[in-house]
């Protein structure tokens, strides 16, 4: 059988009509579980003209090392910390984000965990299905019309989640140090700009959609959280170290935090004996905020065009 002309490796799942795309056009290996089996993992991309990814395969010297053929990375996401970029660049490969093709996914998990944090009454399922009747404590839960929603990030994934939100009737105030407060993104998105700590004093729930640099590692402390207001909600669904865990739990156990929806942790899994354990108030969810039937086709079908486009020029 004749070898096809450029060969493929994909480590983490894809939607698997993609897959079946690229398979034949291209000679692709698809094996969701090789992230986890890092030999394996450095063999297949020996030859490897294209490799696909999620947010779990680490793309370090190492394994660009033994990749030598290697001309292009896609990733079935927007985050680019498990990549070296600066390595990839020097050796010219080309890394792909799906940039925009989760947004919708994300914004929805924002709004729906906000929902349901704010109004408190869908945890009782256990109680009433035994006799109980919680019908009096659960009388005190919040609508999302006329809230304020404080974004910290306002990049795609941002935007979207402001454009549902104003869609329900909340105020919206943001920051961005990579937005000037002069750019017309703001008026456009009907936006309130502000620094960051007013955010986080103004809003009734602070949603983050920033990267993961030094400058945003437990950019959510105990004196930022203390700052917010005691029934405030907080949603994480950018990187785990934006949000400073243990004084998370602290803030929540104390009663200092209305509630707060974390998909991403500073190490994924979470352990079982995190300090979140137990916390009142919280959604915990396995780093899936991205991740719909939609939008993991919209994400793969994204990212096999954009490599095969590479492929083709080279």
């Amino acid at each position: 059988m004749k070898r096809k002309a450029r060969r493929v490796v994909i480590a983490e799942f894809m939607d698997e009509t993609t897959v079946e795309a690229l398979a034949a056009a291209h000679d692709t290996l698809y094996d969701p579980a090789l992230v986890d089996r890092s030999v394996d993992l450095m063999a297949a991309v020996a030859d490897a003209d294209a490799l696909i990814v999620r947010n779990r395969t680490r793309v370090d010297a190492a394994l660009l090392a033994a990749a030598p053929k290697l001309k292009v990375i896609g990733r079935l996401g927007v985050g680019l910390d498990n990549i070296d970029v600066v390595a990839c660049a020097r050796r010219g490969v080309e890394v792909i984000p799906a940039t925009g093709a989760n947004a919708a996914a994300v914004a929805e998990y924002v709004i729906a965990t906000a929902m349901l944090l704010l109004r408190g009454a869908y945890m009782a399922t256990a109680a009433v299905a035994t006799g109980e009747w919680p019908r009096q404590p659960l009388s005190n839960g919040r609508e999302i019309a006329g809230k304020t929603l404080g974004v910290v990030g306002f990049g795609g994934i941002g935007r979207s989640t402001a454009k549902l939100a104003r869609g329900l009737g909340m105020r919206i105030v943001g920051c961005d140090p990579a937005i000037s407060a002069a750019s017309p993104v703001w008026v456009d998105e009907g936006v309130a700009c502000s620094l960051l700590d007013t955010v986080l004093r103004e809003a009734d729930v602070v949603t983050l959609h920033t990267p993961s640099t030094p400058a945003t590692h437990h950019l959510i402390d105990a004196p930022r959280l203390a700052a917010m207001k005691p029934d405030a909600v907080l949603i994480n669904t950018s990187r785990g170290g934006v949000v400073d865990e243990v004084a998370l739990a602290a803030a929540l156990r104390s009663g200092k935090l209305g509630g707060a929806a974390l998909d991403v942790f500073e190490r994924e899994p979470l352990a079982a004996n995190s300090v979140l354990a137990g916390c009142p108030n919280l959604i915990l969810t396995p780093h899936v905020a991205g991740l719909t039937r939609e939008s993991n086709a919209r994400v793969s079908s994204m990212i096999a065009a954009r490599v095969a486009a590479v492929l083709a020029g080279c």
